[in-house]
């Protein structure tokens, strides 16, 4: 798991429209709920997963796409930002692919953020 633990890392820096291709990575009776700008692409929740879009390369033109089940997440936590000098609020997924770990920049409300993640899974 040590060589995968790089990768479960994400920075969502704001709230952002739900891009319009994220249909086609929809299955039958998937909706998109929300959207969050990652530092090259966006973060899509739906009522059944989320999905991470990472563009890659030099253009951008690759796109890793990563898909996580809520059914896969076991336990989470959410840390806000505790002073004016801590701006990063934090969320931690335990699932069965591992620790994930979520940044939350400050234009982010973690306890939105935090009801889109219980929604989810409760």
């Amino acid at each position: 798991m040590a060589a995968t633990q790089a990768i479960l890392q994400w920075t969502f820096i704001s709230e952002c429209p739900i891009p319009n291709d994220v249909n086609e990575l929809l299955v039958g009776g998937e909706e998109a709920i929300a959207a969050y700008k990652t530092i090259r692409d966006s973060a899509i929740f739906t009522n059944k997963r989320l999905i991470v879009r990472d563009a890659q390369g030099l253009t951008g033109k690759k796109v890793e796409i990563y898909s996580l089940p809520y059914s896969s997440i076991n336990m989470w936590s959410t840390e806000n930002a505790g002073s004016f000098f801590d701006v990063n609020a934090e969320v931690e997924l335990w699932t069965r692919a591992g620790h994930i770990k979520v940044n939350l920049k400050k234009g982010v409300d973690i306890r939105k953020f935090d009801k889109l993640i219980a929604n989810a899974l409760l």
